[in-house]
This record gives structure tokens, sequence and C-alpha cells, in this order.
């Protein structure tokens, strides 16, 4: 694994990979505390994810405004 992270293309690949994606997990996952679901069953789950992303988004519009 080290190789293939050290290899040009995996540089590439993570360097993308820490910029667009892992921030919103941090963000959500440290600073929200969403450790884990309070609910049960596909539906209310994903209600639940997508209430932390709509407060992730709104934070971010209101941080640019």
């Amino acid at each position: 694994m080290k190789y293939r992270v050290d290899s040009p293309k995996g540089k590439q690949i993570y360097i993308h990979r820490m910029s667009v994606v892992e921030p919103v997990f941090g963000n959500i996952g440290t600073n929200k505390r969403l450790n884990r679901f309070s609910l049960r069953g596909k539906s209310k789950v994903q209600g639940q994810w997508q209430l932390y992303c709509l407060v992730h988004n709104v934070e971010k519009l209101a941080i640019s405004s």
C-alpha cells in the first residue's frame, strides 16, 4: 500500500481525495459529533444523514456570505 500511495499516480489520487471528500466527513464526524446514527431503518438513517449534510452546507453558505 505504501508503494501505491507513494507512486506518482497514487499521490495525484490521494491529493484529490483529501481536498474533495475527506473534510466533509471530518467536519460531520468530529465537529457535529455524528459517530453513530440514533435512528433505525434505512429511510430514517438516510433522512438523518441528509439533515447533517444540509447543516454542513448551510454553514458553508453562512461563512462565505
